[in-house]
């Protein structure tokens, strides 16, 4: 039986720690991004009377699919479809719809352990959707607006303990391209009268500024918490510690019991084997969570690589 990788080529560290795992263990895997198809990716499927899964061999350049055999999917970023340049754009958006469809629909079939499904990924991706879930399941969440009203979002800030809120993006899309290059939305810091009418052309996500002691990066691997604070060494990374990694230090800590149980429901809502999670620790102690993240990585935590690493081979071998 196989444990089937879905993601890109040479991009993907955290795909790279589990494959070096399993292949360690001598777990049998394949690794494929269907951003190959239809270029380097041919795939047929088959469903014939009789039959509740589609069976069927996809060839790549390096080893060959049997969608039969395929016991766990580690999904983590594949690429998406590369067309022929040839194809008008009409002709373009139409193949790719079909190619989402077909190979995207044939995989997500598949009755196996996922890590995780891709459609319970993109329910839980809605920060609106899981903030509000999340809440629910009695984490704490600070004060949150998402509007596209310029004088609401300054009421609304301007009314927070000391005036100000954390500005970040709501969905996963990178900010635009410059130069051929993906840009980063980072979090920032606002003060009501730094909020401008452009706040009218789509919808915006204001929260409250929590003043903090560290933030906390909690990874859930089915029942197994990891948890690290991460304490900022700059000014760039207290606001946003994605913006100066050389800066942060991270040290191993324990998940109360509260949050634990919290997130277990939260996976339990979306059922997710996999999620990461970050926390901000406030003065008093309290964890707001304030990010959720049912695909994030955690290969930047030192200590914690190897441990969850195994979680995710274990999870993906069948051990737990």
């Amino acid at each position: 039986m196989t444990v089937l990788i879905l993601t890109r080529p040479n991009l993907d560290a955290v795909a790279d720690m589990v494959i070096t795992e399993l292949s360690r263990r001598g777990v049998p895997l394949v690794r494929i991004d269907p951003g190959d198809f239809p270029e380097r990716l041919a795939m047929s499927a088959r469903l014939d009377p009789g039959r509740t899964s589609w069976r069927g061999i996809w060839h790549s350049g390096h080893r060959d699919l049997d969608l039969s055999s395929v016991r766990a999917v580690y999904y983590r970023r594949p690429g998406r479809f590369r067309l022929s340049p040839e194809l008008s754009a009409d002709a373009a958006r139409w193949a790719e719809g079909e190619a989402r469809a077909g190979v995207g629909g044939v995989l997500s079939s598949l009755r196996c352990t996922w890590v995780n499904h891709p459609w319970r990924n993109a329910i839980a991706g809605f920060a609106p959707y899981a903030l509000a879930e999340a809440a629910r399941c009695g984490l704490l969440v600070p004060r949150t607006l998402i509007t596209s009203n310029p004088e609401e979002a300054r009421l609304f800030v301007d009314a927070l303990p000391g005036k100000t809120a954390a500005y970040k993006g709501i969905g996963t899309a990178p900010a635009g391209t410059h130069a051929g290059q993906r840009l980063a939305l980072w979090t920032a810091r606002v003060r009501a009268d730094e909020i401008t009418e452009a706040v009218a052309l789509t919808a915006h996500q204001f929260q409250e500024w929590v003043s903090k002691k560290c933030e906390i990066r909690l990874t859930a691997v089915g029942n197994r918490m990891f948890a690290a604070e991460i304490h900022a060494g700059s000014e760039a990374s207290r606001i946003d510690f994605r913006r100066d990694y050389d800066a942060l230090a991270y040290r191993v800590c324990e998940v109360p019991d509260h949050i634990a149980s919290g997130v277990g429901a939260l996976m339990d809502a979306f059922g997710l084997r996999y999620l990461a999670l970050d926390f901000l620790v406030g003065r008093d102690d309290r964890w707001h969570l304030v990010d959720i993240n049912p695909n994030g990585q955690y290969g930047f935590i030192p200590d914690l690589q190897q441990p969850i690493t195994h979680a995710i081979a274990d999870m993906l071998e069948g051990q737990t």
